[in-house]
Formats: structure tokens, sequence, C-alpha cells
């Protein structure tokens, strides 16, 4: 995946592991209330470009105003669910022009169906294990 790294609060990391990191924990959200999109889609087939777009969209959600963090599983099924701020940061991120060609390729040859949700998170709460 190359040498590319990414910042976090504490410093550099390498792609692959910012990936991990970001595809495999639970996001860390602000106080209630915040907004969740709740993206649900069956795929059509396995094409390596939709990985390829898919890690493409995940760096330009972060960079975004109004972005909190999101989610993601996929087998059968795939949830990716992102956290925003407001209802403004969903607009326009949801009108963010290579996102809008992202959609379009989706619609084109990626999904065979999906579903868009988006909800107010009144009240949350949490449990980890202790170390």
């Amino acid at each position: 995946m190359g040498d590319v790294c990414f910042t976090l609060k504490r410093g550099f990391i390498p792609r692959f592991l910012f990936l991990h990191l970001c595809m495999q924990t639970i996001a860390a959200t602000p106080a209630t209330p915040y907004y969740a999109v709740l993206f649900t889609s069956v795929k059509t087939n396995n094409d390596p470009a939709y990985s390829l777009m898919a890690d493409e969209m995940v760096k330009l959600a972060m960079k975004q105003d109004g972005y909190l963090g999101h989610e993601s599983a996929r087998e059968d099924i795939g949830i990716t669910i992102s956290y925003w701020r407001d209802l403004a940061s969903i607009k326009s991120w949801k009108q963010n022009s290579r996102h809008l060609m992202a959609q379009k390729a989706g619609k084109e040859k990626w999904y065979e169906t999906y579903k868009v949700r988006i909800c107010l998170v009144e009240r949350d709460y949490e449990f980890s294990r202790p170390d």
C-alpha cells in the first residue's frame, strides 16, 4: 500500500495501520446530540476499484467540516455509519463533487441496492473491558 503516512494526534503512522485503526475501532464521538448517517449496501461484485474509491471517500470525509468519525463492516451486507456535527455538514458531504462521482459510480457499477438513513443521536453510552 505504499509508505504514505497520516497524522494522528500523537504523530505519523503508516497508511495500512491508519486504515486498520480507522476501520476496526468504534468511533469516538462527542457528547450528544450529533447526527449519524447509516449507509447499508449490497455490492454487485468484487471490483478492486471499489476498495480504492472507498478508501478515498474515507480520507475525503475526514477532511469535511463537521465530520466526527465513522464505523464500517462488510460481509454480505455492508454497513457504514458516519457521524456528523449537524445536518448542514451532512448536506455539504452529500454535495461534495468527488463524493457525487463516487455515488454515480456506485449506482452504475458497484451496488445492487443501498439505503441511506439519517438519524439524530440523542443518547449514547458504552462499555469497555478493562485491560
